[in-house]
């Protein structure tokens, strides 16, 4: 049996035992009920992470996904969608990718991913070559989170975007000039 399947299967045992964990709630008391379910939905996000360190990230993505249907109030959903957006992006899913470090808020306005998924946009712009949008996104990145390790790394991207590109911002204030006219 590959690594793979092995992986595979495991998570498939977990899923499995959740689902039979979460059918046994129903017939709790609603502290007991609460209570498993958080210890479930927080076992689900552990061994799906565990895929995703492991870099099985169609697994992972498919996991977090699953994590989220079941778990869509859970404190850590907002985590499962950002971590959806990471296996896209390294999968080379940059469109989709998008998509998911876009909706984090949507699960958490407060979340603790917003600033590493806004900054994670700005890197995914990069990738599909619009260096004008992903230099906007490390700019909002240093004013909303100054102090956090994004900023450092949207200084850094800055400086890599303007070494790439170094009238990429005139040519596209141009360019939105022009449109204006």
């Amino acid at each position: 049996m590959t690594k793979r399947v092995a992986a595979q299967l495991g998570l498939v045992s977990t899923l499995v035992y959740i689902l039979l964990l979460g059918a046994m709630v129903g017939s709790t008391t609603p502290t007991f009920a609460a209570s498993v379910t958080q210890d479930t939905s927080r076992h689900l996000y552990d061994r799906v992470m565990e895929e995703f360190k492991q870099g099985d990230y169609e697994a992972a993505l498919a996991g977090f996904k699953f994590f989220i249907e079941l778990h869509k109030t859970s404190g850590l959903a907002a985590n499962a969608q950002y971590w959806i957006g990471e296996c896209q992006y390294r999968l080379g899913r940059y469109q989709e990718a998008l998509n998911s470090f876009s909706n984090v808020r949507s699960f958490d306005p407060m979340s603790q991913k917003l600033a590493a998924s806004a900054f994670k946009i700005g890197q995914t712009y990069s990738m599909l070559g619009d260096y004008y949008r992903a230099r906007m996104t490390f700019d909002e990145v240093l004013d909303h989170y100054p102090n956090g390790p994004e900023a450092a790394l949207a200084r850094k991207a800055i400086e890599a975007i303007n070494v790439k590109t170094p009238s990429t911002t005139t040519l596209s204030v141009t360019n939105v000039m022009n449109v204006m006219r």
